[in-house]
Formats: C-alpha cells, sequence, structure tokens
C-alpha cells in the first residue's frame, strides 16, 4: 500500500512505532499532545485518537490523565524472538513438532507498568528454562480471552492466564481444569474453584496501608477503586480494609468506600449513555469527598488512581502530604511518581511472573502418573513509605 493510499491513523501510528524502534524515542519520553500532532500530520482529532489508542493497546505508549502520553517502549512482544503472532488463531496453528517446547500467555493489556513487569517476569524465566513464549492480548474482553485459550491450547505445552475482569467465570478456565490441562492463573483466584495460581495476599497488602496511615494518626481513611465490578482481587482488598479497621476497634463508614470511580470523560454512565460526571466536575463523587476533606487519607486499588487522586487535591487547593495522604496499589513508574512521591504497596509482580513459569513447567513436565494437585502460592506485599503520606492534619 502506498503512503498516500495508506490509512492516516495507520501513518501516525507507524511514525511513533518506526521512532520507538529506532530508539529515537526512549522510554518515559513524553510525545506531543494532540493538537500538535493534528498539526503536524494536518488530520482530525479522531485520526490522533485513533492512532494513540492502537499504540497504547500494542504496549507502545502509555498514558497519564491530565499530563499527556509518553513512550513505554518496544513491546515485550516485539523483543523476544518467539513473540505471538497475529492472532490466537496463528498460535493454535502452530505444530509441537518443533524441537523448543512453548507456553502460552494470554493477557487482558500492557495498560500499566504492573502489567509490563509481569509479563517481563514470565518472558525471562520461560527463557532461562528453555520454553518459548506465545502472548495474545485479550484487550480485557471475556469473549476474545475463551477465543484465545481455545486456539491456544492446542499449539502449546501450557498456559498462563491473567483474567479480565469479569462478573462470571470464564467457562475456559473451568473446562481447562476438568480436562487436565496444565495452566497457572496469575494476579486472580477463582472462589470456589481451586486452581494453580500466583499472587500477592491482598488482604495482608491492605492491612499495611492502613496501619501506615492508622500510627501516623489518620481515623478518617478513604478506599477507592476505578475497577467496574467487584472481581475477586478487588474484594479481598475491600475485605483487608475492613479486617484491619476492626482489629483497631473501629467503625466502618460506608461513605469512606469509593467504587467504580469513573475518572475517563470518554466512559458512558452507569446506563451506557449520556455524558458521565468528570472528575473535574464539581458533581464527580471523588471530587467532591476531596473538597470536604472527609477522608485524611486514601489508599487508591492502582498507582495511576492514586496520582489521580493527587492531582485532584491539586486542583482543589489541598497538599499531600499536609491536607491529605495517599497510599497505592503497585509500583509507578518513575515518569509517574516524581522521584518517589507515592507511597505504594509493591506486589512484586516480576517475581509473580516468574513463580508462576516455574509452576506451570513443574505441572508440564511431571512424571507419568503422579498426582495432579492444585498449587497457589501467596506472595507476601511490601509497604514502600515515600512522600504522599504524612501525619494527619486537623480537619477543619
Amino acid at each position: 500500500m502506498s503512503g498516500e493510499r495508506e490509512p492516516l491513523y495507520l501513518r501516525i501510528r507507524n511514525h511513533f512505532k518506526d521512532r520507538i524502534a529506532s530508539r529515537e524515542l526512549t522510554e518515559d519520553e513524553k510525545i506531543p499532545t494532540e493538537k500538535e500532532l493534528m498539526r503536524q500530520f494536518g488530520v482530525s482529532r479522531i485520526t490522533v485518537v485513533n492512532a494513540l489508542t492502537e499504540l497504547a493497546k500494542e504496549g507502545w505508549i502509555y498514558r497519564i490523565p491530565g499530563r499527556g502520553t509518553y513512550v513505554r517502549g518496544i513491546p515485550e512482544a516485539q523483543l523476544n524472538d518467539s513473540a505471538a503472532p497475529a492472532s490466537a488463531r496463528d498460535v493454535g496453528a502452530a505444530q509441537k513438532t518443533e524441537n523448543r517446547r512453548k507456553v502460552g500467555l494470554v493477557f487482558p493489556s500492557l495498560a500499566d507498568e504492573f502489567a509490563v513487569r509481569l509479563v517481563r517476569g514470565v518472558a525471562d524465566q520461560l527463557q532461562k528454562q528453555g520454553y518459548a513464549l506465545h502472548m495474545v492480548l485479550t484487550h480485557n474482553s471475556k469473549e476474545q480471552e475463551k477465543e484465545a485459550i481455545r486456539e491456544l491450547k492446542s499449539g502449546v505445552d501450557g498456559l498462563v492466564i491473567f483474567p479480565v475482569d469479569a462478573e462470571v467465570y470464564n467457562e475456559e478456565i473451568i473446562l481447562l481444569k476438568m480436562q487436565r490441562y496444565p495452566f497457572v492463573l496469575i494476579d486472580r483466584l477463582l472462589p470456589g474453584v481451586e486452581t494453580n495460581a500466583v499472587f500477592s495476599d491482598g488482604r495482608q497488602a491492605m492491612k499495611l496501608a492502613v496501619d501506615h496511615l492508622w500510627e501516623l494518626g489518620h481515623r478518617n481513611i478513604a478506599v477507592c477503586s476505578d475497577s467496574p465490578l467487584m472481581t475477586a482481587s478487588v474484594d479481598e482488598r475491600i475485605q483487608g480494609y475492613f479486617d484491619a479497621l476492626k482489629q483497631k476497634g473501629a467503625l466502618i463508614d460506608p461513605a469512606m468506600i469509593l467504587n467504580d470511580l469513573r475518572l475517563d470523560p470518554a466512559a458512558p454512565d452507569a446506563e451506557g449513555n449520556g455524558k458521565p460526571t468528570e472528575p473535574n466536575d464539581a458533581g464527580h463523587p471523588l471530587r467532591r469527598m476531596i473538597e470536604s476533606r472527609a477522608a485524611t487519607a486514601y489508599i487508591a486499588l492502582n498507582s495511576s488512581l492514586g496520582i489521580r487522586i493527587r492531582e485532584m487535591a491539586r486542583e482543589a487547593g489541598l497538599s499531600v502530604p499536609e491536607h491529605l495522604s495517599i497510599v497505592a496499589f503497585d509500583n509507578p513508574t518513575s515518569a509517574n511518581n516524581e522521584s518517589g512521591l507515592l507511597t505504594h504497596i509493591d506486589q512484586s509482580e516480576y517475581v509473580i511472573g516468574v513463580e508462576a513459569v516455574k509452576l506451570l513447567v513443574r505441572h508440564i513436565e511431571k512424571e507419568p502418573g503422579e498426582p495432579d494437585g492444585f498449587e497457589q502460592i501467596r506472595l507476601d506485599p511490601r509497604l514502600v513509605i515515600c512522600r504522599s503520606t504524612g501525619p494527619a492534619a486537623r480537619r477543619i
């Protein structure tokens, strides 16, 4: 296809792919704004948005709401000689007659640094153990996850699966268990279903966060999630919040639990129509809570949300940690964290990837007749204290 006939959004996408692949643009480097790209390429905003969306989905860039778009780097799949083909169907067609054994990785997205570090742990350990990696991104779609599992399992020796957020189990995962197919879940448990799994201890992580803030004098501690569903991992963290406060004899205030916070201005409202309340709007529940100073501390269930809370506090004329403290789950990138600002829970995601591969390979290579059994590896989280937490301010 000639350059003139190539879709405009692909020209922009390929322009940045080439510059990142050639190292002309490096990790965490900020790229021009949408308006600047519109002027540079002479295109509409929707064309620019489509190009950036594709780049983000493929793992080349990442976005920080309110701050801009940054280079993530060359995706892991591009760096690995055995990276995934374009679709799960291509992987399923691969034959096991090749000398090198293969493992499939089913992953929702590479939208943040947590995901990238986890995938690196999987890729590095597979290479050490002599296995090839085939990765398929499901783009947080349960249907694409089902298809990926169905097609991958016929062409690989085992699967590592990071399940998408969903209200009910993916029946393809249950089928793998019934078929005694080697697989390991990462960062997720299916309640009531025994499977191989590697994950961080969510209850212990929340206890670390609450204990730290409590020792600083905070008694009004809010917990915030932007997940639209109460997944097993989110539920475990919320239960950890309840447990930690009960151990201190504190009453649970439902107003301090903010679920399903919609921070993406493009997201639909709860009914799927109309313009949603945006984070900067006075009516947004998180904005209202911050401005009212009802809480002196916030625990965010991911680092992106923690960074957004800090930005909203600034917009409200409040300082962190003088007026409010923030603890976030997951280790932010250096670009996000501004020299170690955000106190966070390190969940050892790289180690999760490594341990998942070790566990899977043990099951792939077990001797005939060995009992199946299931192993669940629960890793201890770690609190990393930075500059976003301090003594509780007096409420006014």
